[in-house]
């Protein structure tokens, strides 16, 4: 049985009714009306209550008991050092595409670290296969109403998920769906394309069967991305897959393109989305901006880029002033398979008077890939290809490139080393405020 571990709190926000009883970075939540919460979920939950009664261990290991009296939408203003305060349900799959089993070894542990949990799926958009979820967790979805969950499906054919997956488990997934549509719960599924293996007929099988549970007020499945697999120079020997070739790619848009036409024709809607690398790998236009609706799978690169281009040019029209008094001359690092599609954003920042970006793209030798999308680039990648350089006076470099709240790249380099070795700063930028801020006022 995991063990709970005490909620231990990494930040207290200001003005917050935390901050107002006094507690502090470090201090620890063991219990919320008796019960000791699981996760984030069950923290959100219990504190929904207008009486709270905390068991809280504080820094030197001393235990107090609180009680707050508070409006029931009130947030007490805490953030924690994980959302699973009971430990990951680890992955017992081994799908040869997974990106954990493509590293090479002697990094941080948690880079092999497989989650399959649905608590990470409900919370942050992370995908999970179901095929790890025991009869007490599907009850505790059920009862909780933890929905949408994101699911990969790979395909619906059971012969053929199950070898993908190597669980025999695999095979359930359209009864699994059905179970999700008995209970009025959502999901957002995912198809990782694997040459050879279920695309083709597979392929066309796997949407039909998706598409057809998008029926009602509350479509079962809300949305489906299509995505090419993945493969990096570190993957396991005799993994019997194949890269996406451009002809792939274009075979692939134009499957699924035909698809959708009948899916907007029957249900109003694509339902089916597929992700920018396709359009990137087979060296075709990205869609149009209305063409991805409401943007449902934003996470799963389907359309990011598009709002991306979006988002910039209109806060490039709000931000950028004609001139700037100090002169700047700035690199942005980008993976080489936006390179044509981010050109013009380039040009529309060296419009201003007194600035001057230049754009680096490049591809990751780290990962041996010839086309790499903007964040998998890695520390490594950025020394080969700018050593030497003019840089000007830093490095615009997207957040995107780095381990999720710290400044450290898939490669285990840290930014401080990586500039270092450069001689250069380094301005890590999340969005496109941040960008257009860093380039006029540094």
């Amino acid at each position: 049985m995991t063990t709970i571990q005490p909620a231990k709190i990494t930040k207290v926000l200001a003005d917050s009714i935390a901050e107002e009883i006094g507690f502090e970075v470090g201090d620890a939540i063991i219990s919320i009306n008796g019960i000791k919460p699981r996760d984030l979920i069950d923290y959100q939950f219990l504190c929904a209550d207008e009486i709270l009664e905390l068991e809280v261990l504080d820094t030197t290991g001393k235990t107090h008991h609180l009680e707050i009296e508070k409006d029931d939408d009130d947030d007490l203003g805490l953030e924690f050092a994980t959302a699973l305060f009971d430990g990951l349900i680890q992955c017992n799959n081994r799908c040869p595409f997974c990106f954990i089993d493509q590293q090479p070894p002697g990094k941080r542990t948690s880079l092999y670290l497989k989650d399959d949990d649905y608590r990470l799926s409900f919370l942050y958009g992370s995908y999970l296969t179901l095929t790890n979820l025991t009869a007490k967790e599907w009850q505790r979805i059920e009862q909780m109403r933890l929905s949408p969950l994101y699911v990969s499906v790979h395909s619906t054919e059971p012969d053929v998920r199950i070898r993908l997956l190597k669980n025999h488990r695999a095979g359930e997934i359209l009864s699994q769906i059905r179970w999700f549509q008995e209970r009025r719960l959502q999901i957002h599924a995912q198809v990782v394309v694997c040459p050879g293996i279920n695309d083709g007929k597979y392929l066309e099988k796997t949407l039909q069967d998706l598409t057809s549970f998008y029926t009602g007020e509350l479509p079962t499945v809300a949305s489906v991305a299509v995505v090419p697999v993945g493969l990096t120079r570190f993957r396991p020997q005799k993994d019997e897959l194949s890269p996406v070739t451009k002809e792939k790619a274009q075979e692939v848009i134009c499957q699924v393109k035909l698809l959708c036409e009948k899916f907007r024709k029957k249900f109003g809607s694509s339902v089916v989305w597929l992700a920018d690398e396709w359009f990137l790998i087979a060296g075709e236009e990205l869609p149009t901006e209305a063409e991805y609706e409401e943007y449902p799978q934003i996470d799963n690169g389907v359309g990011s880029i598009r709002l991306f281009i979006k988002q910039f040019t209109e806060t490039a029209k709000a931000l950028l002033p004609p001139k700037i008094i100090h002169q700047r001359r700035l690199t942005w690092v980008v993976g080489n398979a936006v390179e044509t599609a981010f050109k013009p954003l380039v040009q529309q920042l060296n419009t201003v008077e007194g600035l001057e970006v230049n754009m680096q793209s490049l591809c990751s030798d780290y990962w041996g890939q010839n086309i790499s999308v903007t964040g998998l680039l890695t520390g490594h990648d950025l020394l080969l290809n700018l050593k030497g350089q003019d840089l000007g006076e830093g490095i615009l470099l997207p957040m995107v490139m780095l381990k999720h709240g710290e400044l450290v790249f898939l490669d285990d380099m840290t930014v401080e080393e990586v500039s270092q070795q450069l001689n250069v700063n380094i301005f890590p930028v999340a969005g496109v405020e941040e960008l257009i801020n860093t380039c006029i006022r540094g």
